[in-house]
């Protein structure tokens, strides 16, 4: 079977966002079913493609909306509400359909789509609809836009979202309607979004990686707490202001704390132990130095990536119960809590306690056999499709 895996932004390798790692994960599964996979989407400007000769470029472009010029936002915009397309999707309209559907023609003789998240697929939505497809719901996107609304600072922020929330429920129910199969990342988004029954969805359990790193040794902690993440996404953002300000002023005033990433400005905490370093060179190596990880997630849909490759990595680590969302084992060093000054405490203890790490190998291969088990199982379900329409 020949599919299109039809998404925003192509794989190039870097695995740098949540998003990036579970496109990955989903397309290295389907080539582990036996699907011939091609790529069509947006490269990032001067990033080549991670799988060239199984990509077909549209262009490049960069979709950051907090590093954007105020001119290219206004666009943005401009372009949203002309179109009526979400504030997402219309940052994709830099080409026509006509380039796209040549696109699509170049791809030759393929059976189906992957329709990789609702931003590619709401942008140009009626060039997808001559063949079966699955969907793939990362998040349940109307629910978000509703909470970034609420956390929403500014009137005119508010209103966007609040736009956004209105357009993304009406969208991501009529691609799930309209797909012959939904993948979702969290069992609690089926039903949210109207595709709660076994013969219309499943959740994938994701991994970061198809193999685990070799077993590293010892760990040298220099810090006591470690968080990275993109801090610029609403949700995440939403999670670090939650920590920095109910849970860090609990903490004892020699606790470290150092948080990568790109933070948004304004972003600050009194506590004395807490640092901003910013991008690192080698991600895995900076949570490895640390003696837990908070993981903080408090809204959002879909599943935490942190919380998967932290589990993976077998390393100690203090969470909310959504950020364990689509996970079905907690391992014996992780403690969940939402309470706050229990969350402190927790810290506190797991790095006073020198609690260890465990082996992150079961769990990674837990994983990946129900991750290989739900997109073969969707896979069939678009082969039926795919024979119906040919009939």
């Amino acid at each position: 079977m020949h599919l299109l895996f039809a998404t925003s932004i192509v794989p190039d390798g870097a695995l740098s966002s949540g998003y990036e790692i579970a496109n990955q994960a989903i397309i290295d599964a389907l080539r582990r079913a036996g699907v011939r996979v091609t790529v069509l989407g947006f490269g990032w400007p001067g990033k080549p493609p991670s799988d060239p000769e199984n990509t077909i470029l549209l262009g490049s472009l960069d979709v950051r909306t907090d590093v954007a010029p105020l001119q290219r936002k206004l666009g943005w915009l401009a372009n949203a509400v002309a179109s009526g397309l979400t504030f997402a999707s219309a940052k994709l309209r830099i080409v026509s359909d006509e380039t796209v559907r040549q696109a699509i023609a170049a791809a030759g003789p393929f059976d189906g789509y992957i329709l990789n998240s609702v931003q590619m697929a709401a942008a140009f939505e009626s060039l997808f609809q001559d063949r079966p497809s699955i969907f793939v719901a990362h998040n349940v996107e109307f629910r978000s836009a509703a909470e970034n609304a609420r956390a929403a600072n500014g009137a005119f922020q508010r209103l966007l979202f609040r736009r956004e929330a209105r357009l993304l429920e009406v969208i991501e129910r009529r691609l799930c309607r309209n797909a012959r199969f939904v993948f979702t990342l969290a069992d609690e988004d089926r039903a949210e979004l109207g595709v709660a029954s076994d013969t219309r969805s499943v959740a994938l359990p994701l991994v970061t990686r198809s193999q685990l790193p070799a077993h590293q040794g010892k760990r040298d902690i220099d810090c006591d707490a470690a968080l990275i993440g993109t801090w610029t996404w609403e949700p995440n953002r939403i999670g670090l202001d939650w920590f920095l300000g109910k849970v860090v002023p609990h903490l004892r005033n020699d606790f470290r704390i150092r948080i990568a990433g790109s933070v948004p400005a304004g972003v600050s905490s009194p506590h004395p132990g807490v640092t901003f370093v910013g991008r690192v060179p080698d991600a895995q190596a900076f949570v490895r130095s640390a003696a837990v990880i908070p993981l903080i997630s408090t809204s959002g849909s879909g599943v935490q990536l942190k919380t998967i490759e932290t589990f993976e990595l077998g390393l100690p680590s203090v969470a909310t119960a959504h950020s364990l969302r689509g996970i079905a084992y907690k391992p014996a060093n992780c403690t969940m809590t939402d309470d706050p000054v229990a969350f402190a405490r927790a810290l506190e203890r797991t790095v006073d306690q020198k609690v260890a790490e465990v082996d992150g190998s079961d769990f990674h291969r837990r994983q990946i056999a129900a991750l290989d088990l739900a997109v073969a199982g969707g896979v069939a379900r678009l082969g039926a499709g795919a024979h119906e329409v040919a009939a």
